[in-house]
């Protein structure tokens, strides 16, 4: 055990990330050494900050807790603290069951935490945290919470209504991440789209990365966790004209049928769906869309899995996640709906969905040899330096590798890269 160290480990998603380097952050400037998600937590204090999405998520932090419980058992760390989306949710339960954790936090409360262990929880400013990403990308949490209700979703449970940040506030953070040698910005959020709607009414995300863009030292804006309804015409106007923003959108679509969207409460339509898709091709030449699938919703037919099928095909996702559905409590579906599709029917449609996107993917990568991109160096690792395109996010998106032999780059700098071979999701390149 190590005195004064605090170990943090993050479950879950990026806005769980943020949370963590908020945490962080303030440990830190109350004399703490900080440590993050390490395999061998040895600090005198373990923060478990964690997701409470889907079950596999939560079975994974309840996992951890109690490894970390059985070393507090043993005298390896001293306090174990629980913060985050699972807490939130299921605190009372949580302390029943885990006595050995010496208090649960929420999702919103955590900072509590350093005043329950007499510390001052103020930094010198609300958005101060420790970058846990290479020093040259950060993730920007807009805004909290969720207005959308859809049927399988526990998100709004957890996080509550839609709640946006000032703009002058994020602006503000931007531009400290930039004098600290950020160069690309991730902005998340639970739902992009939404950005402003509790302010004024107004949807307000065009304006927001318009005013972004414009600091200085920002080169890649990037956009995730979009919602496919009423998706404005603006923010399409912006990504297609804006140079430094990625000609990128990340947007769950879920299913395409119209029974499954209908009963997920979706609010958006087969024939609308196709239509945005055209759309965002159309306007933003070029552009790399990342989406989320579900198979398995209660009632999916084979013809409703075959549609989606059909859709897959005709939209050439450049990215493409998928899961099996999963009832999560007090949400509609669980209240409404019978889990009806066996598992292992929902394991067979996930796989054939996947091996679609597999050789989509697959032929994406491979026409893309021969062109140029622009790369930004992420890390070297083994004979191979890691970059990325525009096209590509952090941890989640094909990697371009650079042979190490060829010549030495630089971590956060930026390179003509030509193509040169693929694999199934990297891609190869030589630095011209």
């Amino acid at each position: 055990m190590k005195k004064n160290q605090v170990d943090i480990i993050t479950m879950g998603c990026s806005k769980n990330l943020v949370d963590s380097e908020t945490l962080l952050k303030l440990f830190e400037v109350n004399g703490y050494k900080c440590v993050h998600d390490s395999k061998n937590p040895q600090g005198e204090i373990v923060v478990v900050n964690t997701c409470g999405f889907i079950q596999d998520a939560k079975e994974e932090s309840i996992s951890t807790i109690l490894e970390l419980a059985e070393a507090k058992r043993k005298g390896k760390i001293k306090h174990l603290f629980v913060m985050g989306c699972l807490s939130e949710r299921y605190s009372q339960e949580l302390r029943d069951e885990l006595p050995e954790v010496d208090k649960f936090y929420g999702k919103f409360n955590y900072k509590q935490l350093i005043e329950d262990l007499g510390k001052n929880r103020q930094p010198s400013c609300s958005y101060s945290r420790c970058l846990t990403t290479p020093h040259h990308y950060a993730y920007l949490k807009i805004s909290e919470g969720c207005d959308r209700r859809c049927s399988y979703c526990a998100i709004p449970i957890i996080t509550g209504k839609h709640k946006s940040r000032p703009v002058a506030d994020i602006v503000d953070e931007v531009k400290m991440l930039v004098a600290n040698g950020v160069k690309e910005i991730q902005v998340i959020a639970q739902e992009l789209t939404y950005y402003g709607i509790d302010i004024d009414g107004k949807r307000h995300i065009a304006e927001l990365i318009s005013r972004i863009s414009e600091v200085d030292g920002v080169e890649w804006i990037r956009l995730h966790y979009a919602y496919p309804t009423d998706f404005p015409q603006e923010l399409i106007d912006v990504i297609r004209n804006k140079p430094n923003v990625c000609k990128y959108i990340d947007i769950a679509l879920q299913h395409i049928s119209d029974r499954v969207l209908k009963s997920m409460h979706r609010n958006v339509s087969k024939e609308e769906t196709y239509a945005l898709i055209e759309k965002l091709r159309r306007e933003v030449p070029g552009i790399h869309i990342r989406t989320t699938l579900m198979v398995g919703f209660p009632g999916e037919t084979e013809e409703d899995f075959n549609e989606l099928l059909d859709f897959v095909k005709w939209a050439r996702f450049e990215r493409m996640g998928a899961f099996s559905y999963s009832e999560e409590d007090d949400t509609f579906s669980a209240r409404n709906y019978q889990d009806d599709i066996p598992y292992e029917v929902k394991e067979e449609r996930l796989s054939r969905l996947m091996a679609l996107q597999q050789n989509i993917s697959s032929e994406i990568s491979a026409s893309k040899i021969g062109n140029v991109y622009r790369v930004i160096i992420d890390r070297k690792e083994g004979d191979y330096y890691i970059g990325r395109t525009e096209y590509s996010s952090p941890d989640v998106d094909p990697e371009v590798l650079i042979p190490v032999a060829q010549k030495r780059l630089r971590s956060g700098c930026f390179y003509n890269v030509r193509i040169t071979d693929s694999e199934e999701f990297d891609l190869y390149g030589e630095v011209l």
